[in-house]
């Protein structure tokens, strides 16, 4: 039997079958998730963006049209969570740099060899610190095609921007991190190559 696709889930969700919103959530709570979880820097957090997008999604699956993917006006939605949950942060003086460097290490595996284990979470940890560096638009867009692996046209849609403007962030995003991570000795510099 065949996997109903996104479309056909919603329209018997509009039609007041609960069971199809359940299945898009549990197909789409992953990835949104995800998402949330790299632009907001903490898993609370991440877990109540994926909270505040599904329910916003179910009062307002009535005024899906299916004009673009389910999952491009889904991401919208997180999208939107998270730059709102990023504005409260603000206003509270938390940043996502202090939120990442909070969470600390995760203790070391002793089987994978602790000194190897110590070097990789200290080099994640910077790597998250210079991606939550980037302006938010270029770090959203990092995240949605290297982290999240959507598509361009994907990602026009669901920032509601050209995709030429997509790319445009993309690249203009990856060298600044690229600039960062060399600034922090974790990439040879472009000069020396």
């Amino acid at each position: 039997m065949a996997e109903a696709s996104d479309l056909e889930l919603v329209e018997r969700a509009q039609g007041g079958e609960t069971r199809a919103f359940e299945a898009l959530v549990r197909r789409w709570e992953r990835p949104i998730f995800s998402l949330a979880y790299r632009l907001v820097g903490s898993d609370e957090d991440a877990r109540d963006v994926c909270q505040e997008t599904f329910l916003a999604a179910f009062h307002n699956l009535r005024s899906f049209r299916g004009e673009a993917k389910f999952s491009s006006w889904l991401y919208r939605i997180a999208l939107n969570a998270c730059h709102s949950r990023q504005r409260r942060q603000s206003a509270e003086q938390v940043s996502l740099e202090e939120q990442a460097e909070a969470r600390g290490f995760d203790p070391p595996d002793p089987a994978a060899g602790a000194d190897e284990q110590v070097l990789r979470d200290e080099r994640a940890r910077l790597v998250r610190r210079a991606l939550a560096a980037l302006p938010p638009d270029m770090r959203q867009v990092i995240v949605m095609k290297e982290y999240e692996g959507l598509k361009f046209h994907e990602i026009a849609d669901a920032l509601g921007i050209p995709v030429s403007t997509v790319k445009t962030r993309l690249y203009t995003g990856l060298t600044l991190l690229r600039r960062r991570l060399e600034g922090l000795g974790l990439l040879a510099s472009s000069d020396k190559e």
